[in-house]
């Protein structure tokens, strides 16, 4: 019997595996005794651990932070690093999001490809190897990570305990062939105290939702006499992001947008940024327009850190990307916050004290860094090589090298790449309604994730 027919002869288990994970919610909540991401996560932390158990593995629960599978014997050891937390369900589903149900060759229910049904997959992979006596030189731990969707303070907990890091693995987290690059991280959130004078005040500014998501709308209030409101309003003609809206005590200004992805924000338009240049045509106080004008010039529309000095590209991942995702703010201050990438073999240090001595010479005060650093992984490794062999052979198709703007759950751990579940040319269903994973391509996972394993633990 091949591993592949092993593989098939156990889908009715590994199929109710993730059915059964999947009805667990397991949205962080608020902290319990020995429950330190909330009750629902504990739970199927603690299904994992037992299905685990029954299926004859050693396992090891790390202060239910995180915890792992362990098979096999060695010096060295390779991991399959995956996570049982979920995002939000949110609205709009036709099925039950917590119900794990079959229909039409799908399991629909959240967490069915992030990242449930690929982790327990993982688990039945080495099921497999197990149950076939394989040849291993190096141990395998499946990784159950519990906080990848807010934080992953899980593997900040492994590495601080002092655990193994692997020789080499890989997060079923992300999508086919293989993300052997991705972009450094950089989030700031700065401040700009305001000492307003004048005719023209701003009362009132805010945009955005989150530092990583291009703002598709911004509005300031603006006080101002009524007698100049006719010279606003001219200055708004033909200005397509900006509407006007008179108010008992104000000038509402609004800008439009379109919200895009923090990593592509070429694909969107930035209502924030468009704001602040129409703002910057009024007459404010000597505070509001040093901060409008510094914002303008030094940012503007530039989307690739250019008009900072702070540019950067290579030619494994591309450009530099800067997007100016928060603003709010009253009389007295303002707040920005940023979200910064940059390229796989760059460094922070390329562009952090530049940056940073241009925001204090905006009279910018930081009050947050937030930082996950670039991974690359060369082409000539030899677990690259190794897990391009694999989809090779498994795809039956090239197995072509990926460097993305975005990050994964291989940024926490040292020697993982993402590799898989989604194949090419699926539509990407994580994090939306409806959440499915296909039946066939569940179990066409497991075979490439069971080949990869014995691949680099053999």
């Amino acid at each position: 019997m091949t591993l592949d027919e092993k593989i098939i002869e156990l889908k009715e288990k590994i199929l109710k595996g993730v059915e059964e994970c999947v009805k667990i919610k397991s949205v962080e909540d608020v902290p319990k005794e020995n429950m330190p991401f909330g009750e629902g996560v504990q739970k199927v932390f603690q299904y994992s651990l037992d299905l685990s158990k029954n299926l004859g593995f050693k396992t090891v629960n790390l202060d239910n932070m995180i915890g792992y599978v362990e098979y096999g014997e060695g010096k060295e050891m390779i991991a399959v690093l995956g996570h049982l937390d979920v995002v939000p369900e949110g609205n709009g589903w036709t099925y039950p999001p917590y119900g794990g149900e079959i229909h039409d060759g799908k399991i629909y229910g959240r967490g069915t490809t992030d990242d449930k049904g690929p982790t327990i997959g993982a688990l039945y992979a080495l099921k497999a190897i197990k149950d076939m006596n394989l040849p291993l030189k190096r141990r395998v731990r499946i990784i159950f990570g519990l906080n990848e969707e807010t934080g992953s303070k899980c593997v900040k907990h492994y590495i601080e305990r002092g655990e193994e890091m692997p020789t080499a693995g890989f997060t079923p987290d992300a999508e086919y062939p293989i993300i052997n690059g991705e972009k450094g991280i950089v989030n700031y959130k700065y401040r700009r105290k305001l000492n307003q004078q004048g005719e023209i005040i701003l009362k009132a500014i805010k945009g955005g939702i989150a530092p990583n998501v291009v703002p598709e709308y911004a509005e300031a209030e603006v006080i101002i006499p009524k007698t100049r409101i006719a010279e606003v309003r001219k200055l708004a003609q033909g200005v397509e992001e900006i509407k006007l809206e008179e108010k008992e005590d104000c000038l509402l200004v609004k800008s439009f947008g379109i919200s895009a992805h923090g990593s592509r924000p070429e694909e969107g338009k930035n209502a924030v940024s468009h704001l602040l240049l129409f703002l910057g045509k009024l007459d404010f106080s000597d505070s509001v327009k040093e901060f409008l004008d510094f914002m303008n010039e030094n940012i503007g529309l530039d989307i690739e850190g250019r008009k900072l000095g702070i540019y950067l590209q290579d030619e494994m991942s591309g450009k530099f990307v800067f997007n100016l995702g928060m603003l709010v703010g009253n009389e007295k201050e303002v707040d920005i916050s940023i979200n910064m990438r940059y390229p796989v073999t760059k460094k922070y240090e390329d562009f952090k004290d530049i940056f940073e001595n241009r925001m204090r010479e905006g009279k910018m005060e930081e009050l947050s860094t937030r930082h996950k650093k670039s991974l690359y992984v060369s082409p000539d490794s030899k677990f690259i090589k190794k897990l391009q062999k694999v989809y090779e052979e498994k795809v039956g198709e090239k197995a072509e090298l990926i460097s993305i703007g975005g990050g994964t759950y291989a940024k926490s751990m040292e020697n993982i790449v993402a590799f898989g579940p989604i194949f090419k040319g699926q539509p990407m269903v994580e994090h939306k309604p409806d959440e499915y994973i296909e039946i066939d391509s569940l179990i066409k996972n497991v075979q490439i994730m069971a080949a990869a394993i014995y691949e680099l633990a053999k």
